[in-house]
């Protein structure tokens, strides 16, 4: 029996409003959840009063039955002048693990789902198999504090990054010991780009796995976050695979470069996943989707 999906949406893709004001649009527009990301704007780890304001954020997030997930990926959190460092793969890799600690932390004290992280562009001057240990031993550092506070790690394999690939993912696990805590996070517009396997099928091959959705629509060999049908992707399949694997966390929408216009993109949004699941629902039984990929301008078989 396929499960009913929890859509929510990124606060990355709300970035010129108030958290507090964000997450009121998103629970009046029907979302379920937010995608939360941590940053200065919005629930700053390193600023003062943090349990306070986690605590208010809490009630305020039960308040308005939104669920959350802690993405970390913040452009100029840790360093001003250079974006997204320093990550796992810098000499100075114990800010970033510092701060993921914090994330696991704060997630815990949110009830969060699932903390979300990715690898890194690996440094220049930083040779290939240095940095992959740098990651290992990174990642191995965080399975402790999040198997205490029992919340998964959600892995996200980034295109251009060290890992970019769910085949990446597989071998970082392995060389983790294949802790049952670290999980995948799938953004399926980046299935789209670098995967070699059409998007369902990567949902499908990663169901035992699967901790956290991003959503978001993108073209073959290009990394950037589209709006729903402005990519290449057929997502009523995507959504009725995420279904029928028994999925329960978030697919939450991911673009981080729509803050000019965020309301009116976060309606457009959940229009779509609307439209587009109850057509998966209905391709189910009756073998149709070709209207929905033309309609998505979307991918061919």
């Amino acid at each position: 029996m396929s499960a009913a999906l929890r859509f929510g949406y990124g606060t990355n893709g709300f970035a010129n409003h108030r958290l507090a004001d964000a997450c009121e649009v998103i629970a009046d527009l029907g979302y379920t959840g937010v995608a939360l990301t941590l940053d200065h704007g919005h629930l700053d780890p390193y600023a003062g009063g943090l349990a306070r304001r986690v605590a208010a954020l809490a009630d305020r997030l039960r308040g308005l039955g939104l669920a959350v997930v802690i993405e970390t990926g913040a452009r100029y959190l840790l360093d001003p002048r250079r974006k997204h460092a320093p990550t796992l793969l810098h000499d100075e890799r114990r800010t970033r693990l510092d701060f993921l600690r914090r994330a696991i932390a704060i997630g815990a004290d949110l009830g969060a789902e699932a903390v979300s992280f990715w690898a890194g562009v690996r440094p220049a001057g930083v040779a290939e198999g240095v940095a992959w240990e740098r990651l290992v031993d990174g990642c191995a550092q965080l399975v402790g504090p999040a198997e205490a506070a029992g919340l998964p790690l959600g892995f996200e394999p980034e295109p251009g990054m060290l890992v970019e690939t769910v085949a990446g993912w597989r071998r970082l696990r392995a060389a983790l010991g294949a802790p049952a805590v670290f999980g995948l996070t799938l953004d399926i517009g980046h299935c789209r780009c670098v995967e070699p396997e059409p998007v369902p099928a990567c949902v499908r091959a990663v169901a035992d796995h699967l901790v956290n959705v991003q959503i978001d629509d993108m073209r073959r060999g290009v990394h950037e976050h589209l709006e729903f049908g402005e990519g290449e992707i057929d997502f009523p399949p995507v959504l009725r695979a995420l279904g029928e694997i028994g999925y329960r966390g978030l697919v939450a929408v991911e673009l981080p470069r729509h803050s000019h216009a965020a309301p009116a993109v976060a309606a457009r949004s959940i229009d779509f996943l609307r439209a587009a699941g109850a057509q998966g629902a209905g391709d189910r039984t009756t073998g149709g989707g070709a209207a929905a990929r033309t309609a998505a301008g979307g991918e061919e078989p």
